[in-house]
């Protein structure tokens, strides 16, 4: 899964807006309100902890509100909708009611709905189609495509779309079709630098169109008509960005927020008890990871043995169970940094039944080893330096800062000072996208296979140069030539033999250059109310992830139906 562009996971603090309570106009003062006298609404609140953000529409740019947030699914949409709590599944058609891919799947072939019209009227046809993903491709240095899609070829007859690739899509079919947002040409064509530019007044597809944006709430209405299927029940989607997690915490459990992706401390008596009847808590697994990424430009952590060192010395359980809450990410346990039991039957060989332990006397005989000097608790590297590092994470994303506290505990004990730097999120988004930083905590992508959490870590193809922006990859800018030709070999096999050979290597380089380090597995689960709405996905019926700024939240949304 692409991740999930953003597992926010916030710290005490007040509102990004300062006061929103107080305020007549905001969103959520009203959904106080009408949570108060347990009236029907025709709206749904969802909050993310992402602290202040910056007005822009752009469904490319990760940073943007849209984005951060999630609801430019709601205005534009997909080809095809992808489940990532049932990776391995066919896409369900959704702006192509046909996909067809080559037994090579080097070629789609499209049928681009009949019906689908702009929210300014205008319908949208395969020429749309074909100019998105003509944009992605030829976009100045890559900066659209941020999966590194190999386009060839990409042309339409009628209402029907043919795209060639130059290798096989078999690991990013998904991305291509269920997590690339389709613009207008007839808007989109008279814009200077997509990859750029802001986007105030957003046109899509979707059944949503931006009614108002303030740092307060930004407030999504239901198109009244046009839409290709059936409109949604929720007639008003109010997003909030809260600063942290205690008042989104705040907001979930009084009813003022209704849908968010937050980590819960003590989740059942700080959620759960306020409204057992209503609030609810779903975090399914997938194929996806949460680890320490090491900046490896910087020296001496370009050296392996270094990093291998570190690896040995963090204590997972204590990060599980005192940052995590038992529950969030659960614990990496498999050197190969493969989640338990999604990832148990894509281990090598060579690594089943291999585990992390806390070994601090087998980390300082690896470095002594290796030429570093571990004098009193100060470790000196080969020029006789201090080895120290500084760990980032945004201040508000709680389970991170807790993690980053143990690891630098951790750390200290081979002699390595550590300093935790707490930058706001944009801030720390564009500096680790950039190469700006020493070593993150951060997510990997996700999808039907292993191939994504080793791609996010060590495609060459996705690195970029120290202070250009790297969106979906390789931040730590690790070099390897054969972790790079083991991933297209993977990416690229028509048999699973050449795929387990392929993976085979992947996690040797992982494992042995430990290029990031596994800490937690993934979910795209949500924290949210029945109270209002019902037919939300859960394990009983998990057609869609639950987390609100995945592509597939769409899907939950029109899902939804009044309680009453």
């Amino acid at each position: 899964m692409q991740r999930r562009k953003l597992f926010a996971v916030a710290l005490a603090g007040v509102l990004a807006s300062g006061g929103m309570a107080a305020c007549s106009e905001s969103p959520n003062a009203a959904n106080k309100d009408n949570a108060a006298n347990g009236k029907a609404a025709g709206f749904l609140s969802i909050g993310m902890p992402n602290s202040t953000q910056t007005e822009n529409n752009n469904p490319f740019i990760g940073s943007s509100s849209a984005t951060n947030l999630g609801y430019r699914w709601m205005i534009y949409e997909p080809l095809g909708q992808w489940n990532n709590t049932k990776p391995d599944q066919p896409l369900k058609p959704w702006l192509a009611s046909e996909i067809k891919w080559s037994a090579d799947w080097k070629t789609v072939d499209l049928v681009i709905r009949d019906g689908a019209t702009w929210s300014d009227g205008k319908p949208l046809t395969a020429e749309d189609v074909v100019f998105t993903h003509t944009l992605i491709r030829d976009s100045k240095d890559g900066a659209l495509n941020s999966y590194a899609i190999p386009y060839d070829q990409i042309t339409a007859d009628g209402n029907k779309v043919k795209m060639t690739f130059k290798s096989s899509q078999f690991t990013t079919h998904h991305k291509v079709i269920g997590q690339t947002p389709i613009v207008p040409k007839h808007l989109w064509s008279t814009i200077a630098d997509p990859a750029t530019d802001t986007i105030k007044t957003p046109v899509g597809s979707g059944p949503f169109t931006l009614k108002t944006w303030s740092q307060t709430g930004i407030i999504l209405e239901a198109r009244e008509s046009g839409y290709w299927q059936e409109l949604p029940k929720v007639k008003e989607l109010r997003y909030t960005s809260y600063s942290g997690n205690d008042t989104q915490l705040t907001a979930l459990a009084s009813g003022q927020s209704e849908w968010s992706f937050v980590f819960i401390p003590d989740y059942q008596q700080t959620f759960i008890a306020k409204d057992p009847a209503n609030h609810k808590i779903w975090a399914p697994g997938v194929l996806g990871i949460h680890g320490l990424y090491i900046n490896t430009t910087k020296k001496p952590f370009d050296d392996p043995k270094l990093r291998q060192a570190m690896n040995m010395v963090i204590n997972r359980t204590d990060i599980f169970t005192q940052a995590e809450a038992g529950y969030f990410h659960p614990e990496i346990k498999s050197v190969t940094g493969l989640p338990e039991g999604a990832g148990d039957a894509y281990i090598a060989d060579e690594y089943k039944g291999k585990t992390f332990s806390v070994d601090v006397e087998g980390a300082k005989t690896l470095l002594a080893g290796a030429g570093y000097k571990l004098e009193g608790t100060v470790l000196k590297d080969k020029t006789g330096a201090p080895v120290t590092i500084k760990l980032t994470d945004p201040a508000p994303w709680s389970d991170y800062q807790t993690t980053l506290e143990i690891i630098k505990d951790n750390l200290s004990k081979i002699g390595i000072a550590a300093e935790v730097e707490k930058p706001n999120q944009n801030v720390w988004d564009t500096n680790v996208q950039k190469g700006d930083f020493g070593a993150t905590m951060r997510w990997t992508n996700g999808g039907s296979t292993p191939f994504d959490i080793y791609q996010t870590v060590m495609d060459g193809d996705l690195m970029k140069p120290i202070g250009t922006a790297a969106q979906q990859g390789n931040f730590g800018r690790f070099e390897s030539p054969e972790a790079t030709a083991a991933l297209k070999a993977y990416s690229n096999a028509t048999d699973e033999a050449t795929r387990k050979t392929a993976l085979a290597t992947l996690q040797k380089i992982f494992v042995e250059q430990a290029p990031m380090l596994p800490i937690g597995s993934d979910n795209v689960g949500a924290a949210y109310s029945t109270k209002k709405w019902v037919g939300w996905p859960s394990d009983a019926d998990s057609f869609a992830p639950g987390q609100p700024t995945q592509a597939g939240a769409l899907m939950v949304v029109l899902a939804l139906k009044p309680a009453a």
